[in-house]
């Protein structure tokens, strides 16, 4: 294939042999047959020269932060016995996080590697796919090139925006060696804990007598079966009421529920993540982030259909956490019988608008709803933090003066 370059010496050369055929120049005629072989001389020479280029693709992170600088490194290497002209490499990149990285590479030697580096500075959550790329190989006077197609593909997930909120919650059983082991205590056990003094009533197969020789007092064993405590996070995704994927109340609403998620995760709770669509799942916090660097909305308007699918996982000593806009009064009464088997409950309500951005009596609409949904889910043992999609949690989190630390104990 002609580069621009061969394009531009053909035309001089067609020029050149018009205008010595008008001068009847032989000299001139020669050059000008030379300047139009030339571009057809250069693609025989590429095409016999059969280049045999690989290259590997190297991302310095696969999972990042919105803002957070990623940086891509492509090693080309020559796997032919020639020298390579100078490469064009175009690498693919999604739209969202700008145009197609194009670089050059000069010569490389034969059996030879060359390094080149790009870097992406991703403002917005999803999963992005790398790729595929091009290689443009190109004759030494650049007059032709031939195009090499890789198919290879990187991933690259960029998680939602987590706000770090500073303290977290105890576990609902107590906390004697972590905040989120739950410990109960038999009289039998495979599992040998701890030691206590005697007291009346106890086993007295459970006396651990070296402890008594040493101490000089009845020390009983305590053996132990442990489990973690578990919260369910629930991402309302609904764009009916939350709006569509990366409109501002539905980004708000995904790193909301990735904040709490984190804190969670951080003081040890199992965690099961559920969105409108999709059931209670149990999640590490990576799966977790993964999860929702791709959620997307849906275009279904039942609100309980989701909080259904709850009541599988629901428990008296089990967390809940609801992610949602300002409930509709018929939507309100789902989400309260919803939460009614669950222990702690949280709901974090976020505006759809901006309601400082709407006329007044819209505006007092919208507040009044969030304002009744509040009180109602009060008392019914909810702690309720009411956000508009610029807000921050971390602010609303330490007005409320730390939601999950209050419910959790009230739980015990």
């Amino acid at each position: 294939m002609p580069s621009g370059r061969g394009a531009v010496v053909f035309a001089a050369g067609i020029a050149l042999w018009l205008a010595a055929r008008v001068a009847g120049s032989p000299i001139l005629h020669m050059v000008a047959v030379g300047l139009v072989v030339l571009p057809f001389a250069a693609a025989l020479f590429a095409r016999w020269s059969r280049f045999r280029v690989s290259v590997r693709r190297r991302l310095s992170d696969q999972r990042i932060a919105p803002g957070q600088r990623v940086t891509v490194e492509l090693e080309v290497e020559n796997e032919s016995p020639v020298w390579t002209s100078f490469l064009l490499l175009e690498d693919g990149i999604p739209r969202p996080l700008g145009r197609n990285a194009r670089l050059v590479v000069a010569g490389i030697p034969p059996r030879s590697k060359q390094r080149a580096t790009y870097t992406l500075v991703p403002e917005v959550r999803g999963r992005y796919s790398l790729g595929p790329l091009t290689v443009d190989v190109s004759d030494p006077f650049a007059l032709t090139k031939l195009r090499l197609g890789f198919d290879q593909r990187d991933d690259l997930v960029v998680t939602p925006e987590i706000e770090r909120l500073e303290t977290g919650p105890a576990s609902p059983f107590g906390g004697a060696s972590g905040l989120s082991l739950a410990r109960h205590l038999f009289r039998t056990g495979e599992e040998f804990y701890t030691m206590r003094q005697y007291q009346e009533g106890d086993d007295l197969r459970r006396i651990h007598w070296p402890s008594v020789a040493r101490s000089n007092q009845l020390m009983i064993r305590q053996d132990e079966s442990t489990r973690r405590s578990t919260a369910v996070i629930f991402l309302d995704t609904r764009e009916p009421a939350v709006g569509s994927s990366h409109a501002p109340s539905f980004e708000k609403c995904v790193s909301a529920a990735a904040s709490v998620g984190a804190l969670l995760a951080r003081y040890g709770f199992s965690i099961r993540l559920a969105t409108s669509n999709m059931p209670p799942t149990m999640v590490t916090e990576d799966q977790m982030l993964e999860a929702l660097a791709g959620v997307g909305h849906v275009t279904s308007r039942a609100f309980s259909a989701g909080l259904t699918r709850l009541r599988s996982v629901a428990a008296g000593d089990t967390t809940l956490v609801v992610v949602t806009a300002p409930p509709q009064p018929t939507e309100l009464t789902s989400l309260v019988r919803s939460g009614v088997v669950f222990g702690p409950k949280l709901a974090i309500l976020v505006h759809a608008t901006d309601p400082r951005d709407l006329p007044p009596d819209r505006q007092s609409q919208l507040e009044g709803r969030a304002s009744s949904a509040r009180l109602s889910l009060s008392r019914s043992g909810w702690e309720v933090l009411v956000l508009p999609p610029t807000g921050r949690l971390r602010d609303a989190w330490q007005r409320s003066k730390n939601p999950l630390p209050e419910l959790t104990g009230s739980s015990r």
